[in-house]
């Protein structure tokens, strides 16, 4: 855990953009990168955090694309995850280094919201062969993310399961699969179900109705995040 006063230091002195830009190359075949980013939230701060990310995010999403953006109800608290799509490494590094030199955003942005987090975390995916993001079928509802950390290199055999299963699943219309991706950078084999329900309790009547697919005797953990789209999210 980075100390967010170094943190601060560190991005009004970071290097120019194009000396980070050049660090890194980009993923190979040229896959776009999702960058899932977990912030923990003083439980005093989480309504103050929240309004300032609201008014500014506006800062944020002039430098790249914003997916979505949710307040974990259940799985956590006082937690809010959201993802940033990234053409490759190199064009991330590029983004970051751009922040850092974007006075307006240190200022009305990362010098206010620093202090309101107790810590940081991040992984990157990318999207499973088969899978495109995708809108719900209407705003509402909630988002699950669900994460399945598999047995060394099984995870392309539970991506195909997850595709027969999702398929099953969202044809009965309570559910609607957003996005399904695999570790890149992270915890790795592990895939990233992301998904929209009805409800909290429609997703619970799904998942007590899901039969086991020939894929999950392969996972050996399973965490699940139930969360609520931000105003200013993308994904509603």
């Amino acid at each position: 855990m980075i100390r967010f006063s170094r943190l601060l230091a560190r991005l009004r002195h970071s290097p120019e953009p194009q000396r980070l830009a050049g660090l890194s190359t980009g993923t190979q075949g040229g896959e776009a990168l999702y960058e899932f980013r977990t912030y923990q939230i003083r439980p005093d701060q989480s309504s103050a955090f929240l309004k300032l990310t609201n008014e500014k995010i506006h800062l944020r999403t002039a430098h790249s694309e914003l997916i979505g953006y949710w307040n974990v109800e259940y799985g956590a608290i006082n937690q809010v995850l959201h993802i940033w799509k990234y053409d490759s490494f190199g064009h991330r590094a590029a983004v970051r280094a751009a922040l850092a030199q974007d006075e307006r955003w240190i200022a009305e942005y990362i010098s206010k919201a620093m202090p309101m987090l107790m810590c940081q975390d991040n992984h990157v995916a990318v999207l499973l062969p088969w899978s495109r993001i995708s809108s719900p079928p209407h705003q509402g509802g909630v988002f699950e993310l669900a994460s399945f950390r598999t047995r060394v290199g099984a995870a392309s055999v539970l991506s195909a399961s997850l595709q027969d299963a999702v398929a099953s699943r969202d044809s009965c219309g309570p559910s609607h699969l957003i996005g399904a991706f695999q570790s890149d950078i992270g915890q790795m084999d592990t895939v990233y179900a992301l998904r929209w329900f009805k409800s909290a309790d429609e997703r619970r009547l799904v998942e007590n109705e899901a039969k086991a697919g020939r894929g999950l005797s392969l996972v050996e953990s399973r965490k699940t995040k139930v969360m609520f789209p931000c105003s200013f999210s993308p994904l509603k």
